[in-house]
């Protein structure tokens, strides 16, 4: 999952990011809303499942990003954090197009847990439960199990695996592996996502589920 965190407040976006990155999450920052629109709206513009939106940004208000994103057809799914928390300010922000709404101050499990729904109606859709054989994914919890026996996997493995499963026995590029379970300090040359891959399969044990398909990436 690849969540853009949009906070004008540089040491909160940073502890944000930091937990986000700890619950599994790829995470990548803007400290203004022209910021967000020219990552949004430039080649990346679907490389998020989730951006958490600040309303009171610097340079372009949250609620102009929030509309030009809803405009341009973005699928990434939208939650405004503000501290803004009255009736009206909530419908308001609802009501430009965004999917969620959560006040300042929040409990950081809540946000995790209501990143974890967004992400859940983003694409691929990818429901709570996911089971494919006797591999069982818990997309709110974060959790993996396969035949009853509990996967200690890395964020990034998890995120290989749940992207994987969601795909539906599609072939996923090692590019679109990378775009959407690394964040942008990932060198888009490395060898990461074939080594990530290779200790995934190990973890899984056998039968082997990861199929390498020639000239196509990875499919399950």
């Amino acid at each position: 999952m690849r969540v853009l965190v949009v906070e004008d407040d540089e040491e909160m976006a940073q502890v944000v990011a930091v937990g986000l990155r700890r619950a599994q999450m790829a995470v990548d920052l803007a400290f203004d809303g022209e910021a967000a629109l020219d990552r949004m709206l430039g080649a990346g513009r679907d490389a998020y499942d989730v951006v958490v939106l600040d309303r009171d940004l610097p340079r372009v208000h949250g609620d102009v990003v929030c509309a030009a994103l809803i405009d341009a057809g973005c699928r990434s799914r939208l939650l405004m954090l503000t501290a803004a928390a009255a009736a009206d300010d909530i419908v308001d922000g609802l009501g430009l197009g965004a999917d969620d709404y959560l006040s300042k101050p929040f409990d950081f499990p809540v946000l995790v847990a209501r990143i974890a729904a967004l992400a859940r109606r983003a694409h691929p859709a990818v429901p709570p439960m996911v089971r494919c054989g006797d591999i069982v994914v818990d997309t709110a919890r974060r959790t993996a199990v396969r035949a009853g026996r509990q996967l200690a996997l890395t964020p990034k493995e998890f995120g290989v695996l749940e992207l994987l499963l969601a795909a539906g026995g599609r072939a996923v590029s090692a590019e679109e592996l990378l775009e959407r379970v690394w964040d942008e300090a990932a060198d888009p040359f490395t060898s990461a996502v074939k080594i990530t891959v290779s200790r995934l399969r190990a973890k899984l044990g056998a039968p082997a589920v990861i199929e390498t398909v020639a000239g196509a990436g990875y499919r399950i």
